[in-house]
């Protein structure tokens, strides 16, 4: 089964499928990507989400490996484990097998397993440090009215796609992946009144596509008697779906890198069809106690061009359809900028190796605590002591007059431990940017640091980077807010020119504030000229 992309082989648009400017794609190319790429790039991300997620897996079935497993008392795995030497955990893992499949060393019983996962809470922190306040846009329109218009239209837009969530999803993903991608779409269709129907899918007309413009049926009086209303019915209409970076396999152009030619994505999706796998009897012989997924599943891949999009399913072409924007409806959003890079820099990359150590001398730790906190003892001339339980109350008798019962062990912990398990968090720290202090654990390192300078002298690395995300996601959401407005245009819909179509994104401070200190400010930036209505908003005030 081929694909088929006679809308992207590069020909003169067909004015029958509305393609004017369509994108050139060579079939070769598609295969590679979804069947090798696609593979290639998957273990890399898998690997980053794992770091992060660190999830577990039940030790299920009678496998060696398993058995292995189990020999500690805890019948599960965690990811971040692939990091751990064999010394450890029992298990020797190939490159390609991750965590949850290794094979067992012979003669190597499995010690105490501590994962501490650093590296989830400094990626959260980041991104509560980054849109843990709701982000004001501010728009830029000359009109008044149109202004104010323009945001009401932004508020509804975010709000209907989850508003904060929807930010923070967006922080996690890109520091994660290093970089995350949005693809939006408009409604796929309109009623008789012009007004949006629901989102559902439909396999003959476009999830990507514009309805007719709201002046091609009779619009009812609007009932609440605010003009914008219908506008702002399009506007939560509208989906602005996040594309992890596992999915995205964007067609760049050869000559430049930042330059989007097309953009195809390719995932696994369930369906609520079972599969045959999942039968009675294939349940019976699978292995017991474990947990399996019986739904069928198929592998799907969208193709999205300035005017043209595809969806195929197992190579299937199941929906296509024409785009009437002139450009593609994709915003890509780099974590941290990397200079002649598509790909961003991830905060979890650089952390993998101190976390793999951190934890590694967490379980030496645990390890050495285990056999040290008791007591180890020698018998001399007692017959059969090797099979003699050591419990309390227990008593060994003997009538050899040289028998004699020694103990030993139980030594203390060594200084340099502590200190270097300190030195790798300290590490972490200076990786990461983030330290315990933005997560909220004081631990008496804030000393009497009360005002707003002393405070910014100790953030000032996690200041300093999360002044770049503003730069790199700052301008992915205005991109967004302008190809929103632009659609809304070229629909029909809300009349916009390029100019109004300029939004400046507000990033409320994320340190604790002083709202003596704060009214301060604002007086200063009124009698140095700031609009007073820009002044409120920067307060958390809402304005009519």
């Amino acid at each position: 089964m081929a694909f088929e992309l006679e809308a992207f082989d590069g020909r003169t648009g067909d004015p029958k499928r509305g393609t004017s400017r369509p994108g050139t794609l060579d079939a070769d190319y598609l295969d590679w990507l979804v069947d090798v790429h696609a593979a290639s790039i998957q273990q890399h991300f898998s690997r980053l989400w794992d770091y992060y997620a660190n999830p577990m897996s039940d030790a299920c079935g009678a496998a060696a490996a398993d058995r292995k497993v189990s020999e500690s008392g805890r019948c599960y795995v965690q990811a971040q484990e692939v990091g751990l030497p064999s010394r450890i955990t029992g298990l020797a893992r190939s490159p390609h097998g991750g965590a949850f499949g290794a094979q067992p060393v012979r003669d190597i019983q499995r010690k105490e397993v501590v994962i501490e996962n650093d590296i989830a809470w400094r990626v959260n922190a980041a991104a509560d440090f980054l849109f843990g306040k709701p982000v004001t846009l501010i728009s830029r329109a000359s009109d008044d009215r149109k202004r104010k218009d323009i945001e009401a239209i932004l508020k509804a837009l975010f709000a209907a796609n989850g508003g904060p969530g929807f930010f923070q999803d967006m922080a996690v993903l890109g520091s994660v992946y290093g970089f995350v991608d949005c693809l939006i779409r408009a409604p796929q269709t309109q009623d008789a009144f012009g007004n949006p129907r629901s989102r559902q899918p439909l396999p003959e007309t476009s999830s990507l596509a514009c309805p007719p413009p709201p002046s091609q049926g009779p619009r009812p009086s609007d009932t609440t008697g605010d003009p914008l209303s219908p506008v702002l019915q399009w506007a939560q209409a509208i989906d602005l779906e996040l594309i992890e970076a596992p999915r995205a396999l964007p067609v760049l152009d050869e000559d430049d890198y930042r330059t989007i030619r097309l953009y195809v994505q390719h995932f696994h999706q369930k369906t609520n069809t079972i599969s045959g796998k999942g039968s009675f009897l294939a349940r019976i012989l699978g292995a017991a106690g474990c947990r399996s997924d019986t739904r069928q599943v198929v592998a799907v891949t969208e193709i999205t061009s300035p005017d043209y999009w595809q969806r195929y399913e197992d190579k299937e072409l199941v929906a296509e359809g024409p785009l009437p924007w002139g450009f593609l409806p994709i915003v890509h959003i780099q974590n941290v900028a990397q200079p002649y890079y598509y790909e961003g820099v991830s905060d979890v990359e650089p952390l993998i190796p101190l976390q793999d150590e951190l934890n590694t001398r967490l379980s030496d730790r645990a390890s050495r605590i285990t056999f040290q906190s008791f007591k180890m003892y020698l018998g001399k001339g007692i017959e059969g002591f090797e099979n003699k339980p050591v419990a309390p109350g227990r008593m060994w008798c003997t009538d050899n007059p040289d028998a004699s019962i020694q103990e030993f062990g139980g030594d203390l912990a060594a200084p340099s431990e502590h200190a270097h398990i300190a030195q790798i968090r300290e590490a972490m720290d200076k990786a990461s940017g983030v330290t315990p202090v933005v997560a909220g654990i004081l631990q008496d390192r804030l000393g009497n640091l009360t005002s707003a300078v002393a405070l910014r002298l100790t953030f000032m690395g996690m200041l300093s980077r999360n002044e770049r995300k503003r730069h790199t996601y700052g301008e992915g959401i205005r991109k967004i807010c302008r190809m929103v407005l632009s659609m809304l245009d070229t629909a029909g819909v809300y009349a916009t020119s390029d100019s109004d179509r300029d939004v400046e994104i507000a990033f409320p401070s994320p340190l604790p504030e002083n709202l003596m200190e704060k009214l301060q400010e604002a007086q200063i930036k009124r009698d140095l000229g700031v609009p007073q209505e820009q002044i409120l908003k920067e307060l958390g005030y809402e304005t009519k």
